[in-house]
């Protein structure tokens, strides 16, 4: 026999509370699905932020000298072609570009600046690219010290697992973080608003 509310009268088991929360809550991945893989479609290039725990690709291979151009105006990095480098001086920069991965699985193209043809390179981009060869074995972390004029590299107290790198080619990277971003004519939109044509 039931209640008016559905419920069994007497020895029979209620009926569980709709909302009770013990039955509502859900997994933290449960709107992944079960069978997901996760797809790369955005690499940005940036540096490593000061909170955060990083790791460089340990293949040589991976890491690639080129010619950026950094559009402040639009906050965006473009690849120059090497035969237009030479007539874009201080405008092109050869920098490294290295695959750079947090301890939260996100994945960048950090951009060291190189030394110029004097061979100078400033302290900030000199202890950078000391801090991604040391980040191929170990999870470091970048602080500026102003009063230093300089990183600070930190690495992790902690033993974080290494990381998992998307089965990406070089070149495969490169098409993902410059997409659209590529300047290879002297008739380029970014090159024609530089001189103040548009």
């Amino acid at each position: 026999m039931k209640d008016v509310h559905g419920n069994p009268d007497g020895d029979g088991e209620a009926h569980p509370n709709p909302f009770d929360p013990k039955r509502l809550r859900i997994g933290q991945r449960a709107s992944e699905g079960q069978d997901v893989r996760r797809i790369l479609v955005s690499v940005l290039v940036r540096k490593p932020t000061r909170q955060e725990f990083f790791r460089t690709h340990p293949v040589p291979e991976m890491w690639m000298e080129a010619a950026i151009l950094e559009f402040k105006q639009d906050r965006q990095s473009f690849i120059v072609s090497p035969e237009l480098a030479p007539y874009l001086p201080g405008e092109a920069v050869a920098k490294l570009l290295i695959p750079t991965i947090t301890n939260h699985g996100a994945l960048f193209l950090w951009a060291i600046k190189l030394s110029d043809e004097q061979g100078r390179l400033d302290e900030w981009n000199s202890v950078a690219l000391e801090a991604a060869e040391r980040a191929k074995t170990k999870w470091i972390r970048l602080m500026a010290n102003m009063g230093a004029g300089t990183y600070d590299v930190l690495e992790a107290a902690g033993n974080f697992p290494d990381p998992v790198w998307p089965e990406k080619s070089l070149q495969e990277l490169l098409e993902i973080a410059f997409k659209g971003r590529v300047i290879d004519d002297m008739d380029h939109p970014v090159l024609r608003r530089l001189r103040g044509e548009i």
